[in-house]
């Protein structure tokens, strides 16, 4: 099933970066909410900044919210 959120924030990779889509659109690998504030500016969304990026419903986070930027790894370190 399609999102109904124009906006899609994958899961992230074992290196921390998370797949941004916008529509059918692949946008880039964002490593934080700055990268995806600045694909959304790219996009037309010229106030988008980290604020934004965390509030607004545009946008469905997949495996973690706006916090989310490394992947879950059982590698036994603390």
């Amino acid at each position: 099933m399609a999102s109904v959120k124009p906006v899609v924030v994958y899961p992230p990779a074992a290196d921390g970066g998370r797949r941004v889509r916008v529509d059918d659109q692949f946008l880039g690998i964002a490593y934080g909410p700055l990268d995806i504030a600045e694909f959304l500016r790219r996009a037309g969304i010229e106030d988008a900044d980290e604020a934004y990026v965390a509030a607004t419903g545009l946008i469905e986070w997949r495996g973690g919210g706006p916090g989310a930027w490394a992947a879950d790894a059982d590698d036994g370190s603390a």
